[in-house]
């Protein structure tokens, strides 16, 4: 019987994180795949092996609807210290638990002192960063 394999862009859509998330698993030892050329493959067992899960209880996960929010908050005028304060404070936010499915970036453009905060994932938890950055940058 042949062995399925997955890519690590499916795992990580699977599991609802960043591709280098699931890198990091891998290269870590902390979940097991082979070496194909320049790309990594995680057979089936080993993912259920990872998630304590059955692969077709995730494919049904996957399939399930899923509603996100993407938003894209933009701050002017701060300089680099509020710019730094804020990001930390977003992405220690992130690792409470229970938050969901959440993906944030933040991008600080110094020449125009304006501070970007991408944010895409659950709506509940957007919300309630979304709140946390309002309370972070009201006088």
């Amino acid at each position: 019987m042949p062995q399925e394999l997955y890519s690590v862009e499916q795992v990580a859509s699977r599991l609802g994180l960043h591709v280098r998330t699931i890198r990091n698993y891998v290269r870590d030892g902390r979940l097991k795949a082979v070496r194909i050329g320049k790309q990594y493959r995680i057979a089936r067992e080993d993912l259920e092996a990872f998630t304590g899960t059955s692969a077709a209880a995730l494919e049904a996960d996957e399939r399930s609807r899923h509603v996100e929010a993407s938003s894209i908050v933009h701050i002017d005028a701060i300089d680099r210290t509020g710019a730094d304060r804020i990001s930390t404070h977003v992405m220690g936010a992130l690792n409470q638990p229970g938050v969901g499915r959440l993906r944030v970036e933040t991008v600080y453009d110094e020449d125009r002192a304006v501070l970007k905060v991408i944010i895409i994932g659950d709506l509940a938890p957007t919300a309630e960063l979304l709140r946390l950055i309002n309370l972070m940058t009201t006088p």
